[in-house]
């Protein structure tokens, strides 16, 4: 068994919250994910027992939206936003810059797995461009300095 068994619980009582319990597939999915980090097919076939579904249902899911991850994931996801707005005020350098200073290609994960490093299209934050996203969290009106400096903190 994958999912814990008070994660299972949780996931219930989310399903009782609903009036068809597949309502509740992406808050469990979100539950899961903080719990194990990931959703891997084991995973998908213990939550569409639950939910009683196909595993490829749960899989679907996982696989149409950006914020759940099928594979292991580094402990930090930095997103450069590259849409115009950003790009006019030096996001691509930005990226470009971030990609130099963490070893790695505009998109991929550092060697040692801390960090991936991607783009995303619009952030939705155009008045405090550039700006990026590491994990949950915006930072606004940046250069390459400031980014660096960001990137060296994170744990």
């Amino acid at each position: 068994m994958v999912i814990a068994e008070a994660v299972q619980a949780e996931i219930r009582e989310l399903m009782a919250c609903y009036p068809e319990k597949r309502g509740a597939l992406l808050p469990a999915l979100h539950r899961v994910q903080q719990e194990l980090g990931h959703i891997a097919s084991e995973t998908a076939s213990e939550l569409a027992a639950l939910f009683e579904i196909r595993p490829i249902e749960v899989m679907e899911v996982v696989n149409f939206y950006n914020m759940f991850y099928s594979t292991p994931q580094p402990a930090h996801h930095v997103y450069v936003c590259t849409n115009l707005p950003c790009s006019l005020r030096g996001a691509r350098d930005v990226l470009k810059g971030l990609a130099a200073h963490l070893g790695v290609d505009a998109e991929g994960n550092t060697e040692d797995g801390r960090i991936h490093l991607g783009h995303e299209e619009c952030l939705g934050a155009c008045a405090y461009a550039p700006m990026l996203r590491v994990d949950d969290r915006y930072h606004e009106d940046l250069d390459l300095e400031a980014a660096k400096r960001l990137m060296d903190e994170l744990d």
